[in-house]
C-alpha cells in the first residue's frame, strides 16, 4: 500500500508545522557582552581591566544569589578568551567559537555541574584532561557551577591542579554559597560577589524583553514582578513568561496589575490597605473580618504576610526618611495615607510590629495551622501598645509626673528618632511600673484605671520580691524549688546526694555515682533551665547552677558550704558598696531599681599605682 504524501506546509485543512523549538525568555535575552550584564558593573568592570592589561588569572570564582549573572560572565568571559579575534574584552559573537560557547556546545569550553560531578573521580578525569592541549582555541575552560556541592575530598585532590594549572586552562567557579567552599580554595582563586540586582533594574529590563515581544505592560505590573524575584533577573523573567503564557489574551495585547496580582494569588493596593487599616486604628475585630474575606478570594497566607511585612517596611522607611525613600511597594496613588499611617506610629511601635510580621512569616514553614498564626498576628498589631523611649519614661519620673495616654509614647518622626532606647512592659494593656522616693511602688495603667500594689498584686509580684537565701535558709527554698518542677524532674532530684551555694548566685547539685542515669539527665541544657527557672521565681533572683556528680564534685561539698559562708559575707559587703555609689542610688530613687546581679569584680582596686595622666579629676557641682 503506497504511502500517503504528507501535505504541503500551509495547504487548505492542514495546520501550519512550527520547525521552531520554543525557546524561554531567560535564554533569548541572556546577555552576550560585558556591557550586557545588568546590575553587576563593578566585576564586569574588573574582568574587562584584566583583559586589556592581559593580567588574567588562571581562576575565579563567581559567588552571589541565583540570576544574578554568574554563569552568563563566566560565558562571555570564555567568549573574550577564545574568541577569533581574542583575547578582547569584546568578543565578536559571529565566529564559530563563540557562537557554540553561547549555546553550551564548544569542546574546549566544558560546563561542568557541580551537583551531578561532585565525587573524586570525576575530579580525576578533570586533573588528567588538563594535560591535553585544547583543540582549536587558545584555552581550555573550565566553568563549574555550584561548586560548594563537590566533595572535601574532591576539593582536595583538585587542589593542586588549581594552584599550578597548566599555562592553557583556566577555572572559573560559580556558587551560592560560599561558605562551604573550603578556604584552600578560595585562596587560590580571584574572587568577585555579584550583588542582587535592583528593583528598578530589573522592571527596565522586563519592559524592553515585553517590546521584544510585541507586547505592553502596566509600569506597576512590571515593577511587582521585578519585586517578587527578590533581585534575580532570571527569576524575574522566569515569572514574566509564565504570565505571558497563561495570561495572554490574543485580543488585548497589554499585562495589567490586575492580571499579575490575580494569577500570582497576591492581594492589591487597596486589599492591604484594607487590612492594615483596621490595624493601625486597633481594631481587631475589623481587621480579622477583612482578612477572613481575604482568604475566600484565594489569596495566599504567604504572599499576604510577605506583602504586610513590605508595608511595615514601608512604614519604617517613610517614617525615618519620609516619601523621598526609594522602591516603596505602595503605588504612588496610596503614598498620602501611608505618611500619615507613619507619622501616626512611633518608629519603635512600627520596628516592633515588623518583628511579629517576621516571626509569624517564619512560623508559617512549619506549621498546619497557617491561618491562627496570620489572625493571631493581626491581633497582636492591633493591640500592640506604643513603646516608650526609657529616657521619656525617666524624665516623666524625675518630674513627678504619671503616665498617661496622652503622653505613653511619642507619635511623631521627631520624638521617636530622639528616642535611643524603648522598651515594651510585660503587663497586659500596656502597663507602666512607675515608683518615687517614699511611697510603695505601684502599677500605673496609662489610661487611668485602678493601680496595683506591687507587693500583694500576684501579677507582678515576683517582680518586687527576693529573699536571702543562705546555707540556712536553702533546705526550705529548694523544697520550694522542687514543687516548682514537674513529677518527672522532682523525681530525679530527689537521687541528689546534697545542694550547696558554691558561690553568690550559683547552686552545686551533686549526686551518687550510683545514680549516673539521673545526673546525666539532669545535666541536659533544658532541665538546667528549667531549675534556673524555678529558682528565679521561688526567689525573685537569677541563678546560676552546676550539676555535678561524686566523682568530681560530692566530696567537695563540705568545702563548697565554706566557701559560700565566706562568699556571702563578701557578697553583702559589696552589695553595700555598691548601694552607696551616687548613679546606683539616684537609679534606685528615679527609677526603683533594684540589684538582680553584681559581678565579683566590682569595685575591685587596680592594681599598682594609678596612673594620673590616665584618671581625669572630676569637677565638683
Amino acid at each position: 500500500m503506497a504511502k500517503r504524501k504528507p501535505p504541503a506546509s500551509g495547504e487548505a485543512g492542514e495546520p501550519l508545522l512550527r520547525t521552531e523549538e520554543y525557546q524561554v525568555m531567560a535564554r533569548r535575552y541572556r546577555p552576550q557582552q560585558f556591557k550586557d550584564v545588568i546590575g553587576q558593573e563593578p566585576v564586569t568592570r574588573a574582568l574587562v581591566n584584566a583583559l586589556e592589561s592581559n593580567r588574567v588569572a588562571h581562576a575565579y570564582l563567581f559567588t552571589g544569589a541565583r540570576g544574578v549573572g554568574k554563569t552568563s560572565t563566566a560565558r562571555i568571559l570564555a567568549k573574550a578568551l577564545n574568541c577569533q579575534k581574542g583575547p578582547t574584552p569584546t568578543p565578536c559573537d559571529a565566529c564559530e567559537i563563540c557562537r557554540s560557547i553561547a549555546t553550551g556546545e564548544d569542546v574546549d569550553v566544558l560546563e561542568i555541574d557541580g551537583a551531578s560531578n561532585r565525587g573524586i573521580d570525576e575530579v580525576r578525569e578533570i586533573r588528567q584532561n588538563v594535560l591535553y592541549r585544547p583543540s582549536r582555541s587558545c584555552y581550555k575552560i573550565y566553568i563549574i557551577d555550584e561548586v560548594h556541592q563537590v566533595t572535601p575530598a574532591a576539593f582536595n585532590a583538585l587542589l593542586k591542579t588549581l594552584e599550578e594549572p597548566p599555562s592553557h586552562v583556566k577555572f572559573i567557579f560559580a556558587t551560592t554559597d560560599v561558605n562551604k567552599i573550603p578556604v584552600t580554595i578560595l585562596s587560590r582563586c580571584q574572587r568577585f560577589d555579584f550583588a542582587g540586582i535592583a528593583t528598578a533594574r530589573i522592571a527596565e529590563q522586563l519592559r524592553r524583553a515585553i517590546e521584544g515581544e510585541g507586547m505592553e505592560a502596566d509600569a506597576e505590573a512590571l515593577e511587582l514582578i521585578a519585586r517578587r524575584a527578590g533581585g534575580s533577573m532570571r527569576d524575574a523573567q522566569s515569572l514574566l513568561d509564565q504570565l505571558l503564557a497563561s495570561g495572554s489574551d490574543p485580543q488585548n495585547k497589554k499585562l495589567t496589575i490586575d492580571q499579575v496580582q490575580h494569577m500570582l494569588g497576591m492581594a492589591n493596593d487597596e486589599r492591604v490597605l484594607a487590612v492594615t487599616t483596621p490595624v493601625i486604628e486597633r481594631n481587631p475585630q475589623k481587621a480579622l473580618q477583612i482578612f477572613a474575606q481575604a482568604m475566600e478570594e484565594g489569596l495566599q497566607l504567604g504572599d499576604l504576610v510577605d506583602q504586610l511585612i513590605d508595608y511595615w517596611r514601608d512604614l519604617m522607611v517613610v517614617n525615618c526618611a519620609g516619601l523621598e525613600a526609594k522602591e516603596l511597594s505602595v503605588s504612588a496613588r496610596h503614598r498620602e495615607t501611608l505618611t500619615q499611617q507613619a507619622q501616626a506610629l512611633s518608629l519603635d511601635t512600627i520596628l516592633a510590629g515588623l518583628d511579629i510580621l517576621h516571626v509569624t512569616k517564619s512560623r508559617l514553614r512549619n506549621s498546619g495551622h497557617g491561618r491562627v498564626l496570620v489572625e493571631m498576628a493581626l491581633v497582636r498589631l492591633a493591640r500592640l501598645p506604643d513603646l516608650v523611649a526609657l529616657s521619656q519614661l525617666a524624665n516623666w519620673l524625675a518630674g513627678g509626673q504619671t503616665p498617661s495616654r496622652n503622653n505613653a509614647a511619642p507619635t511623631s518622626r521627631e520624638n521617636a528618632d530622639s528616642a535611643q532606647h524603648s522598651f515594651s512592659t510585660p503587663f497586659s494593656q500596656g502597663a507602666v511600673p512607675t515608683s518615687s522616693r517614699t511611697n510603695t511602688p505601684t502599677l500605673v495603667r496609662p489610661d487611668g484605671a485602678e493601680k496595683k500594689n506591687l507587693e500583694t498584686d500576684p501579677e507582678v509580684a515576683s517582680f518586687n520580691r527576693q529573699r536571702e537565701v543562705s546555707e540556712a535558709t536553702l533546705p526550705q527554698i529548694w523544697q520550694e524549688v522542687l514543687a516548682q518542677l514537674g513529677p518527672i524532674l522532682a523525681k530525679q532530684l530527689e537521687k541528689i546526694s546534697g545542694v550547696a551555694i558554691s558561690a553568690p548566685k550559683t547552686l552545686v547539685l551533686c549526686f551518687d555515682a550510683r545514680y549516673n542515669l539521673q545526673y546525666e539527665h539532669c545535666r541536659e541544657p533544658t532541665f538546667q533551665a528549667r531549675i534556673e527557672e524555678a529558682m528565679r521565681r521561688v526567689t525573685g533572683q537569677s541563678w546560676n547552677l552546676r550539676v555535678e556528680s561524686e566523682g568530681n564534685g560530692a566530696a567537695a561539698l563540705p568545702a563548697a558550704a565554706a566557701e559560700a559562708e565566706n562568699s556571702q559575707s563578701r557578697y553583702r559587703r559589696q552589695r553595700t558598696e555598691v548601694m552607696q555609689t551616687p548613679l546606683v542610688k539616684r537609679a534606685f530613687e528615679l527609677m526603683g531599681a533594684q540589684i538582680v546581679q553584681m559581678d565579683e569584680s566590682f569595685g575591685a582596686a587596680p592594681t599598682g599605682p594609678p596612673n594620673a595622666e590616665e584618671t581625669p579629676e572630676l569637677e565638683e557641682e
